[in-house]
């Protein structure tokens, strides 16, 4: 089974991991690379910007040749960018592993929308790793659900642009979905001045931008005496990579839905 894969955003930090990775992972036809119309990188060999190893893939801007290959676009931009390939998508009839964050409810009502036509793979987070601490955190959640405060931290690089992360935010509403809470209505996102005592029933969030951590997440569930603590810490953008790809994998032969990295891991 082999899944011809174009890649969005192809000459940024993630897109680059993730040619990288598509050059190097069995089952995967890397057929095209994407850009914007501005890019330096245009016309430029994928392979050779990654590797240095011409690939015969020239990066494009041109969105409707790519899905025609392709059989999925693999998309960590931005939600403008992430809707405007969605459009082509759904015309095109192409799959999309979507690792985008920062939508807002709106947006993700269109993704939900269109996965009702073609199949669509929208995950905070790929990492293998990082999909297993969600589960544990449920488990834990459920155990933990009388007299523990909790706490969410993140920690990203300083080219971030939103806050908390789509990962510490995911963390939360596990938490909070397995607590029986709405996240929407308990969620606190900073702290200042005199604040009062901590009300029980929210879950805080803490964020730190800075040099060039790759992302970090740590959950704390903190009782009196004692805390608990499950953490992620990832030095490399790879596994984020090699999750999308096992994605993308996952969704050939699905004609549509809407599937997170807890479906392809059979972790439901």
């Amino acid at each position: 089974m082999t899944v011809k894969v174009a890649i969005a955003g192809s000459s940024g930090r993630m897109g680059r991991m993730l040619v990288e990775a598509a050059l190097q992972t069995p089952g995967i036809e890397f057929v095209a690379a994407l850009d914007r119309a501005e890019s330096p990188f245009i016309g430029r060999d994928a392979g050779e910007m990654v590797t240095g190893a011409a690939c015969g893939v020239n990066v494009s801007a041109d969105i409707g040749a790519a899905l025609e290959a392709a059989d999925c676009l693999i998309d960590f931009t931005r939600p403008e960018g992430t809707l405007a390939h969605l459009a082509v998508a759904r015309r095109t009839q192409c799959a999309m592993v979507i690792g985008t964050t920062g939508f807002s409810p709106e947006e993700k009502a269109l993704l939900g929308e269109a996965a009702r036509e073609i199949p669509v793979m929208l995950a905070p987070n790929m990492a293998v790793g990082v999909n297993a601490v969600f589960k544990l955190l449920d488990v834990a959640a459920k155990i933990l659900a009388s007299g523990y405060d909790v706490e969410v931290f993140e920690a990203h690089h300083r080219f971030k642009v939103d806050a908390p992360s789509g990962t510490a935010l995911r963390m939360g509403e596990v938490v909070a979905d397995a607590l029986g809470r709405d996240l929407r209505e308990c969620a606190v996102y900073g702290r200042e001045g005199v604040t009062g005592e901590r009300k029980p029933e929210t879950i805080g969030f803490a964020t730190v931008r800075g040099g060039d951590v790759i992302g970090d997440h740590t959950v704390m569930f903190c009782g009196l005496g004692e805390r608990v603590e499950i953490s992620h810490k990832a030095s490399s953008r790879m596994p984020y990579a090699t999750g999308a790809l096992r994605a993308a994998l996952f969704l050939k032969d699905r004609r549509n839905g809407l599937y997170d990295m807890q479906d392809v891991l059979g972790l439901r």
